[in-house]
């Protein structure tokens, strides 16, 4: 075993020595870590890197996308949908810095991703030459690791380094920085893999004696209820969550980022908790006398009031990152490590069970949001479209094996809440930062990392227009994506504050549109627009038939809301209904 395992090292190693430019370096290195596809946009600084590119384009396809940050936010689409680092570049100054919010977003959404600049020479570092910015300065708060390289012999390990860091433990965004004099200087090429850092551990050991407590708690529960995360999916630990759904018999509830761990359709799945998420599970948060939380992190939109959030409950932890323990909500038993590795030994120790009348309150609280917000969303009796039948109709053509990347507003809201999610990996949008203009990049790279998927991106007018540039990019690689931008000329979450805060003074949210339709044409997409519900079917089952990209857009009523509703620093119980 000892000798295969050297084998296999040195197969995924440069071991040979070669005398080379530093930019040729870089691409040997991403080869060597296994990248195919890489987005970006060419400058002054990076040139080198990009002529290098060049002579590798059949061993590795460079997205143009129109923007940085759509690079940022395609890599970042395609990580999430394959569970591997994404790679962005890009050039110095105003290249640089147009990553930052993709990069920010990736940080705080645990996303891997590398991202590679170019800097002025390293003899004008701090001569504020022309396009030159500190990246490295600005981007520390929002990477999980960045350098600065000034000689060529100082890439492989630096990108090494990178590599290992963005995809180990809690996955995140790294970026590597490197001089213009650096990608041009020879020097010999080595290159190894990295596989530890000193200091760093990024899978904690779990502690056997928190597991079987867990255990004992989660078997003396009367009405137990887990909350899992994204880190079930970024643990890979869809099947074990379900083994241990099922053999306890929890109801079990996720956060936006958790979606599609379990398919929405298994019956312990008992919806989304939130803001805006479902009825019974933020209302009986309140009510379980054990909280189980997995890979999530008690984000202040899942908990409203800290004050109020679960007090009753003995929470438990499963977290790989132990800087997350007890940051928010104070925990009874902290289990820290890989979810996968957690819930395989919790498992064997739990007594198979169930709690039929524990989860009949959740059946009970699902019927009264069914009749007062769900069944008007879906089948509505008024003469505007929603949101809501819009994502019903994707459902049925798509038979929820869609991959849904969605943007940041009330559709974001209602996409997650509504559609059907078969599949892991299938909910692809901004959780922790919110960012608008997202989903148009991150719905090509998911595109590009699994092409065999359905990926359909749902996007609001306000949101579409902030990366609408991204049309040129999908329309010159020629990729598939279906985007249905729903209309209702508004800023639409904001507004929805506005009303129901600030006395419908709707202040810088009311938006006139361009014509969708023909800028979706401009770039020889097909496309159509639906302004009545009878065209609504026969126009979504067109999409999703089609073999090539599409545009739909879709106009929906001008003022309707997403509810159930949790106002800002309320309690979980204090759901508003309407």
């Amino acid at each position: 075993m000892k000798d295969t395992q050297t084998i296999k090292k040195q197969a995924n190693n440069t071991q040979t020595t070669m005398r080379i430019s530093g930019s040729e370096a870089i691409i040997h290195c991403l080869l060597a870590e296994g990248v195919d596809i890489l987005y970006g946009y060419p400058g002054g600084a990076i040139m080198p890197v990009y002529d290098e590119l060049y002579k590798f384009r059949d061993q590795i396809h460079h997205v143009l996308t129109r923007h940085e940050q759509g690079a940022a936010h395609a890599a970042q689409g395609y990580a999430r949908i394959s569970g591997k680092v994404g790679v962005a570049m890009a050039t110095s100054g105003p290249g640089a810095t147009n990553l930052i919010t993709g990069i920010a977003d990736a940080q705080i959404d645990s996303t891997p991703l590398v991202c590679i600049t170019g800097q002025v020479a390293s003899h004008l570092l701090g001569s504020d030459a022309f396009q030159e910015t500190d990246i490295v300065g600005i981007s520390t708060p929002v990477t999980k690791w960045n350098c600065q390289v000034t000689k060529a012999s100082q890439i492989p390990e630096a990108i090494a380094k990178a590599f290992y860091i963005a995809k180990s433990g809690r996955p995140g965004p790294v970026l590597v920085d490197i001089t213009k004099d650096a990608q041009l200087e020879e020097f010999d090429f080595k290159y190894e893999k990295c596989t530890g850092v000193r200091s760093y551990n990024p899978i904690p050991d779990t502690d056997t004696k928190a597991v079987k407590e867990a255990a004992k708690l989660i078997n003396a529960a009367k009405k137990p209820m887990i909350v899992w995360g994204q880190g079930v999916i970024l643990g890979k630990a869809e099947a074990e969550l379900k083994a241990v759904i099922e053999k306890a018999g929890i109801p079990s509830a996720w956060t936006i980022l958790g979606a599609s761990a379990v398919p929405t359709s298994h019956p312990l799945n008992v919806g989304m908790v939130g803001m805006h998420g479902n009825y019974a599970p933020n209302v009986l948060t309140n009510q379980c006398d054990v909280l189980i939380a997995i890979g999530m992190r008690f984000d202040d939109r899942v908990t409203g009031s800290l004050n109020t959030y679960a007090k009753q409950a003995k929470v438990i932890h499963f977290e790989i990152d132990p800087a997350e323990i007890d940051k928010n909500v104070k925990t009874e038993i902290a289990v820290l490590g890989n979810s996968k590795d957690s819930l395989s030994q919790l498992l064997p120790l739990l007594e198979t069970n169930s709690h039929d009348a524990w989860l009949q309150e959740f059946k009970d609280l699902y019927a009264i949001e069914f009749e007062k917000v769900i069944k008007e969303d879906l089948t509505p009796s008024k003469e505007g479209l929603t949101m809501g039948e819009v994502i019903k109709q994707i459902n049925i053509e798509t038979k929820g094996n869609a991959a849904i990347v969605s943007d940041v507003g009330q559709h974001q809201m209602i996409a997650c809440r509504y559609a059907d999610f078969n599949i892991s990996k299938s909910n692809i949008t901004s959780g922790g930062l919110g960012t608008m203009g997202f989903a148009l990049p991150a719905a090509i790279g998911a595109k590009m990392a699994a092409p065999e998927r359905e990926v359909v991106a749902i996007i609001g007018d306000g949101g579409f227009q902030m990366n609408i540039q991204e049309l040129g990019t999908i329309f010159q690689q020629k990729t598939p994506v279906k985007i249905v931008v729903l209309n209702n000329e508004f800023l639409g979450m904001v507004r929805q504050w506005q009303q129901l805060f600030f006395d419908k003074r709707y202040a810088s949210t009311e938006m006139t549109n361009p014509n969708f339709v023909a800028i979706a044409e401009g770039y020889y997409i097909k496309a159509r627009k639906v302004v009545k519900r009878e065209e609504l079917a026969d126009a979504v089952k067109e999409m999703i038939e089609s073999k090539e990209s599409y545009f739909l857009e879709v106009c929906v009523e001008k003022e309707g809301n997403v509810f159930p509703m949790i106002p800002t620093g309320a309690s979980v119980s204090e759901v508003r209904l309407c």
